[in-house]
């Protein structure tokens, strides 16, 4: 419990948490209140309120890699790893904090921009949360938002320079991960595997090929389910999180 205080006290005398927080809302919200706006006859499903997620997930793991990168960057890291030797209890303690904080962000985006398209809208019949998968498009960002914020502290936690650990995460989850289609035959198989677009499937749900994601029937033989690739993506931020652990403890802080 010391040290939970500890990385949240850190984590907070700083102003990036709380911009990253705000920049995160606001972009997510405030886009999907345009969706709303320019919604045609007055209507729109939940997930459509959930379609902007992803630039509050991008900002979140901004902050994510922060949370590590600028303790490298001004040495305090050092006094950390001082006054508890093995290194890994500080770090889990900072994944733990950072964590659900991310959820709680997530929380409030998913239940914000479905709340705000229910004020804007004035059709309410489709944006009931009447389902599971309804109720996915909302509360899933959460848990989104706190895989991500992981393997996000696992890529700074590795690299320990801000400028590299932003420009991996967020060139690799809105370049690499769409331009790999271009890749003759197989591109198209390697993204349905690589885990921004895995991450997409689970809160958006399954697409009928025109980029509208739908939820009817089940998922498609060979693919990953909604559950399924939650898992996944959380595997992948787990494990990334897990050899930062291993790497942090083996090399000078």
């Amino acid at each position: 419990m010391t040290l939970l205080a500890v990385e949240r006290i850190k984590l907070f005398t700083t102003r990036s948490p709380w911009w990253c927080m705000l920049l995160a809302l606001g972009l997510s919200i405030g886009f999907t209140a345009i969706i709303a706006a320019n919604s045609t006859e007055g209507a729109m499903p939940v997930v459509a309120s959930a379609f902007m997620y992803q630039f509050g997930l991008m900002v979140i793991m901004v902050m994510a890699a922060l949370a590590i990168t600028t303790e490298y960057r001004f040495g305090t890291i050092k006094a950390t790893f001082q006054a508890v030797p093995d290194r890994v209890s500080p770090l889990v303690a900072k994944g733990v904090v950072v964590a659900l904080l991310s959820a709680a962000v997530g929380l409030l985006v998913g239940f914000g921009s479905w709340g705000l398209s229910w004020l804007i809208v004035s059709d309410h019949s489709q944006l009931a949360l009447e389902s599971a998968n309804d109720w996915r498009h909302v509360l899933g960002i959460s848990l989104v938002f706190a895989a991500g914020s992981l393997l996000a502290l696992g890529v700074g936690t590795l690299v320990r320079q801000t400028a590299g650990a932003v420009s991996i995460i967020l060139v690799f989850a809105l370049l690499v991960e769409n331009l790999v289609t271009l890749i003759p035959k197989i591109g198209d198989d390697i993204q349905k595997w690589l885990p921004f677009t895995v991450a997409n499937k689970f809160v958006l749900g399954e697409s009928d090929g025109s980029g509208i994601p739908e939820n009817a029937g089940p998922p498609v033989p060979g693919e990953l389910s909604p559950w399924g690739s939650l898992a996944y993506f959380a595997a992948i931020a787990l494990a990334f999180f897990i050899v930062s652990l291993v790497v942090a403890k083996r090399r000078d802080a």
